[in-house]
């Protein structure tokens, strides 16, 4: 397993994590054995937005005595007093749920305690003035909440929240899907706004957790495919993952025969990950626009393309970090030959020979 660490602090993440919104249909045994081997491969990150109550109590039983194994997701405005999930803004609602969670989980902290669910500006409004955010922030004072984090669809959202500057996470859909459809739910900003809102997560160090990686389900078949063509999981998996700032991936488990497909991804080859098809399909407007997939590789004088230009996007978006970071490269864009490997490669039509001149008179060298 990989681990990603947390900017905002120490915790190292494993870029698999655990989506919990079916899983309570598995029945006791079958939750307690797919948590268990969840565990055992390697899987830290847990997320608790489920569809009903009934996955606590297995986490709490399983996790006894060894809490510290596991990072915790949880969305202050998910209520499940009533057994089945119901989202919610009422303050006491949210305390009395809150209190549920930790009884049933367990535990007497949060790892990671979520604004829940905030899509529209009246949503917003009432948890950062209602007392929800007042409420999360005095647990994280009394050390209950370990840090604060924001599940949304929507990036004008998430750009407000990102200028209050209390995120250290963010729960966001990535997927193909959303990213270059123009329509659906939660397809949700253009193509540059999507990608604008990665490099400011990953410049301001606040992390992702990718929820919605498959569309739903969709991107795996060709017929409810916004493309017309079925992806893998393992490419929805990787295009997430290259993402600026995003941390872990989030699938929905069920048992464990999901589990084991999804744990298949960390011994995959590059080539069931590579989702270079999508230069084939996606929308006029992602032309031109690195992705960081590296379909480009390998590189005749030894450039790691994509990085060089996650760096120079991330410098653009103002992360100092990442001026360092392209600074201490063995090889950077002056070293390139010009050769054109890279351009005929490269399925997003990007000019990556004269973006790497670009790149070398931005830094300096």
């Amino acid at each position: 397993m990989e681990y990603r660490k947390l900017p905002h602090g120490s915790e190292q993440i494993s870029v698999l994590g655990f989506g919990t919104s079916s899983i309570g249909m598995a029945g006791e045994k079958e939750m307690e054995a797919t948590i268990t081997m969840a565990l055992e491969n390697g899987i830290n990150y847990f997320d608790l937005a489920s569809a009903d109550g009934a996955p606590f109590s297995a986490f709490g039983r399983v996790l006894a005595g060894q809490r510290e194994k596991a990072y915790f997701q949880i969305h202050f405005g998910a209520n499940y007093q009533g057994g089945k999930y119901s989202w919610t803004t009422d303050l006491d609602t949210i305390k009395r749920s809150i209190d549920w969670q930790l009884n049933a989980l367990k535990t007497d902290y949060i790892d990671f305690g979520f604004l829940h669910c905030i899509d529209e500006e009246s949503d917003l409004h009432h948890a950062l003035k209602g007392g929800i955010l007042d409420y999360i922030l005095k647990l994280k004072e009394d050390g209950v909440v370990r840090h604060i984090g924001l599940s949304s669809h929507t990036p004008s959202i998430v750009e407000t929240v990102l200028d209050t500057g209390i995120l250290d996470m963010l729960m966001f859909s990535i997927n193909p899907a959303y990213d270059y459809q123009k329509k659906g739910e939660f397809a949700i900003g253009d193509v540059e706004q999507r990608q604008n809102l990665y490099r400011r997560c990953e410049a301001k160090g606040v992390g992702i957790s990718v929820m919605k990686a498959f569309s739903g389900g969709q991107l795996l078949n060709a017929r409810t495919s916004p493309f017309g063509r079925a992806l893998t999981e393992y490419q929805c998996i990787q295009y997430a993952l290259d993402k600026p700032g995003v941390l872990t991936v989030l699938p929905g488990v069920r048992n464990r025969k999901d589990l084991q497909r999804i744990l298949g991804f960390v011994e995959a080859g590059s080539e069931e990950k590579d989702y270079s098809v999508l230069g084939t399909f996606a929308p006029q407007e992602a032309a031109g626009v690195c992705v960081y997939c590296n379909h480009c590789q390998p590189c005749p004088a030894g450039l790691d393309v994509g990085l060089i230009n996650k760096y120079y996007d991330l410098a653009l978006a103002g992360d100092e970090l990442a001026k360092d970071h392209y600074a201490h490269l063995d090889t950077k864009a002056g070293d390139c030959i010009g050769c054109g490997h890279c351009d005929s490669r490269c399925p997003f039509h990007v000019g990556q020979v004269d973006r790497m001149q670009t790149i070398q008179a931005y830094f300096g060298e």
